[in-house]
């Protein structure tokens, strides 16, 4: 859940980010999601008034397993046991339900998805916006 002390929530769909760069994530899908993961722990200890959550799915939510498993600080990882797409949409207006709801950003360059978000209550930027603040971590 949000913490009610944030005000804003970034919404990630991972899979629309990791494939939005051609770096050979689709070799190995569960190393992809763990660096995302790693990289979006590091993002948020830089962002104090923002919550991360991350929407994984299929083969990418292995990431989050085994003695490997990267240290996610305070980023909310959701699995999708479905849609991933579905379960952007859902985790999108829970936060939006709340009485004290920050402003939402879903990042994903998926059209439909886009369409489904922003009725809801959400702005949408895509993957570049985040992209660009991750590259801009020091390493």
């Amino acid at each position: 859940m949000v913490d009610g002390g944030r005000n804003r929530v970034v919404v990630v769909d991972a899979a629309n980010v990791v494939g939005s760069r051609p770096d050979g994530w689709w070799r190995d899908r569960v190393g992809a999601a763990r660096r995302l993961l790693t990289r979006l722990a590091a993002l948020q200890e830089r962002l104090p008034d923002t919550d991360v959550v991350v929407v994984l799915e299929g083969a990418a939510c292995r990431a989050v397993s085994g003695e490997d498993a990267p240290q996610t600080g305070r980023v909310r990882v959701v699995l999708a046991s479905g849609s991933g797409d579905d379960t952007i949409v859902s985790v999108t207006a829970e936060v939006v339900a709340q009485s004290h709801h920050p402003a939402v950003t879903v990042v994903t360059a998926d059209r439909g998805l886009r369409q489904r978000v922003e009725p809801v209550g959400a702005s949408t930027t895509g993957p570049r916006w985040l992209l660009d603040q991750l590259d801009a971590l020091p390493e």
